[in-house]
């Protein structure tokens, strides 16, 4: 019975750092905090059934952080990430310009009039006037793997829903950056 639950603890384990390293927002996260509990259930139960105490106590640590983990991303995040919503929702009918949540800038596809053409993955803003700069445009790779990063300014984009929409057709026309190295304008 005892090998039977590692298994299970393994497999979940495995399946649980991948998606949590996979980046893919905070419900996948959060998911991710709910397997890698399924683990800690099982590693804690193998411990107790083996008479094994350094894996028993690591793993009701570990049950007690994958608890936070799923109340971080599953509760918090996802109550902070509607408020966001809603607000952007709510500025669109305002006769104001309309809000976006500026996480958007950390995840969002970025598109031309000709479909995806990347994913944005940062944007770096003046610290006195708070005014978006340019934003840091990923394309190609896997995984962050193999990509190419892309400087867009920001008077060439804007936010339409959950997407940045770039005023010009390719990633190609927009300035290539090192992964370590960003322009300070």
């Amino acid at each position: 019975m005892a090998d039977t639950i590692s298994w299970i603890a393994t497999v979940a384990t495995i399946i649980a750092a991948s998606m949590t390293a996979a980046n893919l927002g905070s419900r996948v996260t959060g998911y991710g905090f709910c397997v890698f509990l399924v683990g800690s259930l099982s590693w804690l139960a193998a411990g107790l059934m083996t008479n094994q105490p350094a894996l028993t106590w690591t793993n009701v640590v570990l049950t007690v952080l994958n608890i936070f983990g799923i109340w971080r991303w599953l509760g918090r995040q996802a109550g902070i990430e509607k408020g966001a919503s809603v607000a952007a929702s709510a500025s669109a009918q305002e006769p104001e310009e309309s809000l976006f949540p500026v996480s958007l800038l950390l995840k969002a596809p970025i598109e031309a009039g000709d479909g995806s053409i990347g994913t944005s993955v940062d944007a770096m803003a003046g610290c006195q006037s708070g005014r978006l700069r340019y934003v840091v445009a990923s394309e190609g790779g896997v995984a962050g793997v193999g990509e190419t990063l892309r400087k867009i300014p920001w008077r060439n984009a804007r936010v339409d829903s959950d997407r940045l929409v770039v005023e010009m057709g390719a990633m190609d026309d927009f300035q290539q950056i090192e992964k370590d190295r960003w322009p300070a304008r």
